[in-house]
């Protein structure tokens, strides 16, 4: 206690930090800095929105669906309203809405088809969507053809990942569907009922990085842009593009498809709300498989004229992207599928000349109405 007119001892000193404690400190200051840094470079960079500031400049023409979002899309062949059959075109893994099947005007003109393609979201103009799944995408398409008034059924088409989308649509939305057209699709090696030896053999026919990408996606979807952005290990090649996934067909059309003059468009919003968004729903844990699907057109009624219709599943046996041995598992336990499997074609059979119009002839009118001249007819193994 002080005594009155004398002051207070001054506080004590603080005590110095023991060796231990000093290091243990500078340990989780460190610890601290390395998560800090880590979870910047796991952490997306945010997409570049059209018409947003910052972002690209809107130059398609775009519908907005009811939660907001913008779908931009292209029509092509015969004007809509003067169409006798109504296509929606949903384009792969690294595509926007230029890469629709490039069928011919006199076909177009012949069948009176109309085309609808749209950039799938986070790609090209349309907007990106964080929650999308293999539902969503189907119930987006459904919308945007509600929007366009394509009536209450359409025909539906996708190419690599867009042909994954369509078994979602088989699910979800098969009362709007007239026949699907299913073209080289990339299949999900953790889809329930798929038997452990076809997924293996299914997975060791892709390439060492390839299978690292993909379990990635599947299993921490969440580092999924770290991993397809890092230095240290070789990443997806399907994004690099590597030439070794060519087959000998591809590699002639590989001109046509690896140099397209909007190619910088369809990657513009960033990498990450399309083609790792892409891997992560299509590789993604799935609560149904395309294999407990059942016909959607086994009931279906005449009064479109159409008569019932039809799914066919288009592969290519040299495909070195997409292995085709899920297809042909796939077609094997769906018996209601039309499966043609094109012998020496491999990923990018659509593009080749003639191939679109045989692909949409077999889904509007059937294979009875295919040429036996065609360059490469389908074939069933």
């Amino acid at each position: 206690m002080a005594v009155s007119g004398e002051k207070p001892p001054p506080p004590p000193p603080p005590a110095t930090a023991s060796g231990g404690t000093a290091r243990k400190l500078i340990l989780a200051l460190l610890t601290c800095l390395s998560s800090a840094l880590l979870y910047r470079q796991i952490q997306p960079l945010p997409p570049k929105i059209p018409g947003t500031p910052g972002g690209p400049p809107v130059t398609a023409t775009r519908t907005r669906l009811s939660d907001g979002r913008y779908l931009a899309y292209l029509e092509t062949g015969v004007p809509r309203e003067k169409a006798k059959h109504r296509l929606v075109f949903v384009h792969g893994f690294d595509s926007c809405r230029h890469d629709a099947l490039p069928i011919s005007t006199e076909l177009a003109q012949e069948l009176g088809v109309y085309m609808l393609s749209f950039d799938r979201p986070g790609y090209a103009e349309s907007d990106p969507h964080p929650a999308r799944t293999e539902e969503s995408i189907a119930l987006d398409i459904a919308e945007l053809a509600d929007n366009l008034q394509l009536g209450r059924k359409f025909y539906l088409a996708g190419f690599s990942m867009g042909g994954e989308i369509m078994w979602s649509c088989l699910k979800y939305i098969p009362h709007r569907l007239s026949g699907v057209a299913i073209l080289g699709p990339v299949g999900n090696y953790w889809w329930p009922g798929l038997p452990s030896n076809v997924s293996r053999d299914a997975w060791y026919q892709q390439l060492p990085r390839d299978q690292w990408a993909v379990w990635v996606a599947h299993h921490l979807p969440w580092l999924t842009y770290w991993w397809n952005t890092q230095k240290l290990f070789p990443a997806s090649s399907v994004i690099a593009y590597n030439p070794a996934l060519l087959s000998q067909e591809d590699e002639m059309l590989m001109a046509k498809f690896g140099y397209r003059a909007y190619m910088p468009q369809i990657r513009q919003q960033g990498e990450h709300e399309c083609l790792h968004r892409d891997m992560m729903v299509g590789f993604g844990k799935w609560s149904w498989s395309p294999l407990q699907l059942e016909n959607p057109f086994a009931d279906a009624d005449a009064d479109d004229g159409q008569g019932a219709g039809k799914v066919h599943l288009w592969h290519g046996a040299e495909d070195l992207i997409v292995p085709v041995s899920l297809s042909r598992y796939i077609s094997q336990k769906l018996p209601w599928v039309v499966y043609h499997e094109l012998p020496k074609s491999g990923h990018l059979f659509p593009i080749a000349e003639g191939m679109a119009d045989i692909i949409v002839k077999s889904l509007l009118l059937g294979d009875d109405h295919l040429s036996s001249s065609a360059s490469q007819p389908p074939h069933s193994p």
